[in-house]
């Protein structure tokens, strides 16, 4: 089995969103064209610690058809380094945070998500602050759509 975790500031937007984006994109493949994926987010920090989806991320996510499953923020810790096989975040400062928490990237499992699109070092927009929901999930549309392709070659 190949375990993604998917990590952001407060695991309330974009890491969620990813989550919700690559589930649903492993359930519509076709049956037999990919490997068993498990797919997670969480927080690089505690303030978000419990609450759900952003509202308005939220919309955008079923206004395109996403299925939101239940969900309540929680923080990566160290443990989870070893847990997963890609730790992908959306922009430097949750990769700063993750390389902090986990003690650094010994074994290369850290990436931002727009790199799995071939836009290496480009950041996922922050819809916390662009208040622009819908455009921050064509960008994680796109990165999980990569991330999927190269998952299929496993």
């Amino acid at each position: 089995m190949i375990r993604v975790l998917f990590v952001c500031h407060g695991n309330i937007c974009r890491s969620v969103a990813a989550e919700m984006v690559l589930r649903q994109m492993i359930d519509e493949a076709r049956p037999g064209t990919l490997p068993e994926i498990s797919v997670e987010s969480m927080a690089a920090t505690r303030e978000e610690i419990g609450n759900d989806i952003y509202p308005p991320m939220k919309r955008a996510l079923q206004a395109r058809g996403y299925v939101c499953h239940r969900h309540a923020a929680y923080q990566t810790t160290r443990a989870d380094y070893d847990r997963f096989d890609y730790i992908i975040g959306m922009d430097s400062e949750n990769m700063y945070d993750m390389r902090r928490i986990y003690g650094g990237d010994p074994q290369g499992k850290l990436s931002l998500l727009r790199a799995w699109a071939g836009q290496p070092g480009r950041e996922i927009d922050d819809p916390w602050y662009t208040r622009n929901f819908e455009g921050v999930l064509t960008q994680i549309e796109e990165g999980c759509r990569g991330l999927l392709e190269a998952l299929k070659k496993q």
